[in-house]
């Protein structure tokens, strides 16, 4: 295994090149792909070559279709089925052009991840790596008018479903319960010892920043899951030093209209990734004895930006156990 870095050098190319050829036709349609150098690099780092990763939320299947070139067994798990069948046509894919490895992948809630699979994989998974969906900003993709013919930018393949019940349309308060769920399943399935790496950002919406990261890691620890490391994945190359954005066009346009507004937006060009151990050993508890995780929830503070003076909230959650006077 490579030696563990704190920053991911992850974006050496842009997502478009990182995909291309590799990936079947219709999988750029999928509005929040994670960055196949994202899944590659935690592939490499937590696992050997043969074991087992896992992808509860697979999407087109990203971290399948990587784990499988790396040499390395896949599943996933899709609620929505037209990604579900795309991931599926990806590792399909991956598996006749590579010769390498296996990956399955089933359609269905990862809420309930343990009956989805099969049980001879329960407490041999080496590795989780996925990533919650989480602000439209970054999202979808445009037409010119020299596209369309039409005036204007046409936006489009920006949405996860219609299905009101996707876990992209929820509340934050909702979404990180059922992410609670969720990584609670993964731990069930992990071997002792494995690891849990899962990708995320802040995003703001009408000013309010939402400190996604820090509720994943009040998720993670709530499902029963040990902190071990914070990392950051660039979005950004590297070039003579400094850092080459490459920014969509939703992320430059949602930057500006913000600062007409005098929020303090700016563009974001890294993932938090946060890193989690499931205990090789579970602590006995008194009989009859019982602890229920506590669900990660949010608080809202005021403050004021000291260039404008205007009043920006900024929103962090955590779970109820882990609150602190602040």
């Amino acid at each position: 295994m490579p030696s563990p870095l704190s920053v991911w050098n992850t974006a050496p190319t842009s997502a478009p090149a990182q995909r291309a050829d590799r990936y079947v036709p219709g999988s750029a349609a999928h509005p929040a792909k994670m960055l196949p150098q994202i899944a590659a690099h935690a592939i490499a780092a937590y696992t050997h070559p043969g074991e087992l990763v896992l992808d509860p939320m697979c999407g087109i299947g990203t971290t399948l279709v990587e784990a499988i070139r790396l040499g390395r067994h896949a599943l996933g798990t899709e609620y929505e089925l037209r990604w579900a069948d795309l991931a599926r046509a990806n590792v399909i894919h991956t598996m006749q052009t590579s010769g390498r490895g296996s990956g399955q992948v089933a359609c269905g809630d990862a809420r309930h991840l343990t009956d989805l699979i099969d049980e001879r994989h329960h407490g041999k998974i080496a590795l989780v790596v996925t990533s919650p969906p989480y602000g439209n900003s970054v999202h979808g993709q445009v037409r010119s008018t020299r596209e369309t013919g039409e005036r204007g930018v046409v936006k489009k393949d920006y949405r996860y479903s219609h299905d009101p019940s996707n876990l992209a349309h929820v509340s934050t308060d909702r979404l990180l319960e059922a992410f609670t769920e969720i990584l609670t399943q993964c731990r069930r399935v992990l071997r002792p010892g494995g690891t849990v790496v899962v990708t995320t950002r802040p995003w703001r919406e009408g000013g309010e920043l939402i400190d996604l990261p820090s509720a994943v890691l009040a998720a993670g620890q709530a499902a029963g899951l040990t902190p071990a490391e914070r990392c950051v994945a660039l979005l950004a190359g590297i070039r003579d030093s400094r850092l080459i954005t490459r920014p969509s066009f939703f992320q430059m346009k949602n930057v500006r209209d913000a600062r007409r507004q005098g929020i303090p937006l700016a563009v974001i060009q890294h993932e938090d990734v946060l890193v989690f151990t499931r205990p090789a050993l579970t602590p006995m508890r008194p009989a009859g004895h019982t602890q229920l995780p506590s669900t990660p929830r949010c608080t809202t503070r005021g403050t004021r930006t000291p260039a404008t003076g205007k009043a920006c909230r900024s929103r962090t959650c955590m779970s109820e156990g882990n609150r602190g006077e602040h």
